[in-house]
């Protein structure tokens, strides 16, 4: 009866589960670039400073701005009072309609190296769906649709000149296929996310029962089968339980593959059910013309150096976010010019006390944190977390919060529970343990256990049918 309560999950994700590697490496999109690198100040050239642009323009206040540059021209990308980011020439300070937009195609074309094909629709995109899933991070990001037989749309997030993610008609099928055989998004369509995880929870430990009553059944009274088998075979009979005798034989090669997968499938969903604390609004700042008073155009970095400038606000001061072209990101006082001192480490740590929730007692805690840049993914704060460089910031006993000072994001936190977790899941379900032989190898690998999990699911209701 386990089995069988278990034998339609197992099917769903193990077909789901080999088409992860068909969309995620062998038929995944190629896009030529998938990466932009802006240029220095010193080859922009703006001719106005963020001052002068604000004035003309008659603007009293503001987020944030940056310098940005495309279709051959400079513009003042400034994120305003509204949350909306409007485009301003550097030259003149003139305003550019749509400039958001215009910017996001520019980037589209750039990334795919596409400037021919016509754009079929382009829209701001504030909450993650089906083709384009939390695992992506980022938002809001917009969605530009390419008309091409392909049908590519790329997410475009332009606040950093980056992209979300890609995904072509073949990827959009597969996304659709694992969302609904292998995550179960159905479900919390219906009933909502928590039921969902509930009951695949429930699921897993039946599947979990289920291997343990055939390892039982099978492994230790396998020596009886065995000799019944002989007898009949002695004694002229015909070998009728041949599915039987199979299903027994391949389930106890795969037995631990099957233990695996269900265990980390089990741990992760706990840990999702068990991290249900909500996430405090992304920080935001609102910073006066008047608090501006040097010139972001007088700064003591030589241009040749500056990949973008930026505005932080913090304790009681606002300054220049300068990041160099070697990613170390340095803080000027927009009254003084004084530079501020480990300026990245000390915005990360306001950030994550912002961060924390109320009623947390490492809030308390002073003088015993960490703090230090990651300029590149690892085990814990894996690719899926897409933004770099973050400052991870670290509370003895109360795990690691991972901070993108440049847009005061919470990249993601990793406590115990979620390292273990996370490593759990990634050598146990999907395989990192072969990465030494290189992303095809893990994945063969991976297809074949899929493949002897599911052999082992129809040869044991093919016995169950057959003995009807």
């Amino acid at each position: 009866m386990l089995g069988l309560i278990a034998l339609v999950p197992v099917i769903c994700w193990t077909l789901s589960g080999l088409s992860h590697p068909l969309m995620s490496n062998w038929f995944r999109p190629h896009i030529p670039v998938e990466v932009y690198n802006p240029p220095v100040q010193s080859k922009l050239t703006p001719r106005l400073s963020i001052q002068q642009v604000l004035d003309t323009n008659q603007i009293t206040s503001l987020r944030n701005f940056r310098i940005v540059s495309f279709n051959h021209v400079v513009y003042y990308q400034v994120f305003g009072k509204d949350s909306v980011y409007n485009y301003f020439a550097a030259n003149n300070g003139e305003l550019l309609k749509n400039g958001d937009q215009q910017y996001a195609i520019w980037l589209a074309r750039y990334f795919t190296q596409d400037s021919v094909s016509a754009i079929k629709s382009i829209n701001l995109q504030k909450t993650f769906d089906g083709q384009y899933q939390p695992i992506n991070h980022l938002l809001p990001v917009w969605k530009v649709s390419f008309s091409r037989p392909d049908g590519m749309d790329v997410y475009i997030e332009t606040c950093q000149s980056r992209m979300g993610t890609f995904n072509n008609n073949s990827r959009k099928a597969l996304l659709w296929l694992f969302e609904q055989l292998h995550t179960w998004n159905f479900l919390a369509a219906l009933a909502g996310d928590t039921f969902r995880m509930v009951f695949l929870l429930t699921l897993v430990i039946v599947m979990f029962f289920s291997l343990l009553s055939g390892l039982v059944i099978y492994g230790l009274f396998w020596g009886k089968f065995k000799t019944a088998a002989q007898k009949r075979t002695k004694n002229g009979r015909d070998e009728k339980r041949i599915f039987q005798r199979y299903h027994r034989q391949v389930g106890l090669y795969v037995s631990l593959l099957m233990f695996t997968f269900v265990v980390s499938a089990a741990f992760h969903l706990f840990a999702k059910l068990y991290n249900t604390e909500h996430e405090r609004p992304a920080y935001e700042q609102l910073i006066d013309r008047k608090e501006l008073k040097l010139a972001n155009l007088k700064l003591p970095v030589a241009d040749s150096n500056v990949s973008r400038v930026g505005l932080a606000k913090f304790n009681g001061h606002t300054y220049y976010q300068v990041t160099d072209n070697k990613k170390a990101i340095l803080y000027f006082d927009t009254q003084t010019g004084t530079e501020l001192a480990d300026g990245d480490k000390t915005y990360a740590a306001f950030l994550c006390n912002y961060y924390l929730p109320e009623d947390k007692e490492i809030k308390r805690v002073k003088g015993r944190l960490t703090i230090s840049q990651v300029r590149q993914f690892d085990n814990e704060y894996g690719f899926i977390n897409k933004r770099l460089p973050v400052q991870k910031v670290s509370y003895p006993g109360n795990g690691n919060w991972y901070i993108e000072t440049t847009t005061a994001k919470l990249a993601t936190k990793v406590n115990a529970l979620d390292r273990a977790e996370g490593l759990s899941f990634i050598f146990l379900h999907k395989f990192f343990y072969m990465s030494w032989a290189g992303k095809d190898i893990r994945d063969i690998v991976s297809m074949l256990a899929a493949s002897g999990v599911l052999a082992v699911a129809l040869l044991g209701f093919a016995s169950l049918i057959k003995n009807k």
